[in-house]
């Protein structure tokens, strides 16, 4: 082998070898790229789940932020209903407290309303019974007046009669007085006789005489119109009583209804008839009558 092929083949030798060497570090170096990039794909997923684990980290601590002002929401809510039930707790003691005063308060008005009842239970029995009595006084009175007045007299002359708390005797103007005159028949003191012994003999009556006409009109010397006659015919009554039969004249009233307050109609002759009357009134005087009321002189 010549020198210069010599040379050659140590050049090519030199070559081949190197060459082997750059390709063994290339494959080193590839390998070490893989798995340098190997691991960089890991780093980068590590990154990303740090960035999801922090994320999550957040939000956690949002909804725990949210949790938290709830919470502190519901807190100011509970110690507000918290004051809202001492305030009714208080003011139903109030309450009851009111309750009970007014509970003793009802029942004194109760009470007092009861006693109110009783006593009024107890008038009303007394005014029965001072009914009762003025009812049988009356009666008693009608019935010794119908018989004092029933001799000689006929029946249509005369009505005794029972009305509420009084006793009326109506008596026809015949047997009192003249047509068209005030002035007193003489059969007529019998009449009024008997009814002054009547009176005399019940000295807690009152007596009002009244004196009524028919609708016929009257105008005289003496006598102007109706009501002046009624007038006359009781204030001629009354007279009678108290001068001739010593009738207290503290216990009489006079008094002229005209031709107004008629029984019947003046159509006819007798209904004039019956409307022309005298009506003698007896009553317990005001004062009297009341004392029967009174449950303090029971």
């Amino acid at each position: 082998m010549t020198n210069p092929f010599k040379i050659l083949f140590f050049f090519m030798v030199a070559v081949l070898l190197s060459s082997c060497v750059a390709k063994k570090k290339f494959i080193d170096l590839q390998s070490r790229y893989d798995k340098a990039q190997t691991d960089l794909v890991k780093c980068g997923d590590s990154v990303q789940d740090y960035k999801d684990r922090l994320a999550a980290m957040a939000r956690t601590n949002q909804e725990n932020e949210s949790l938290k002002t709830q919470r502190d929401a519901q807190i100011t809510n509970l110690n507000d209903q918290i004051v809202d039930l001492r305030k009714n707790r208080d003011k139903q003691l109030d309450a009851v407290g009111n309750l009970t005063v007014l509970s003793k308060e009802a029942n004194e008005n109760i009470n007092k309303t009861l006693s109110q009842l009783e006593q009024k239970d107890k008038y009303i029995n007394l005014l029965r019974a001072a009914r009762t009595k003025t009812d049988s006084l009356n009666l008693a009175l009608a019935l010794n007046l119908t018989k004092v007045l029933a001799n000689g007299i006929e029946d249509q002359d005369i009505e005794v009669k029972v009305d509420k708390t009084v006793v009326m005797v109506n008596l026809s103007d015949k047997m009192l007085f003249t047509t068209g005159s005030a002035k007193i028949s003489s059969k007529a003191n019998t009449i009024l006789e008997k009814i002054a012994q009547i009176v005399k003999s019940r000295p807690e009556l009152e007596v009002m005489v009244e004196g009524y006409t028919d609708n016929v009109a009257i105008n005289t010397e003496c006598i102007t119109d109706n009501w002046d006659l009624s007038v006359k015919r009781a204030t001629s009554v009354v007279r009678v009583m108290q001068q001739t039969f010593n009738i207290d004249p503290n216990k009489l009233i006079a008094a002229g209804r005209g031709e107004f307050n008629a029984l019947t109609s003046n159509s006819t002759a007798e209904g004039r008839t019956t409307n022309r009357r005298t009506r003698i009134i007896l009553m317990p005087k005001l004062d009297q009558f009341y004392d029967l009321l009174n449950p303090d002189k029971k």
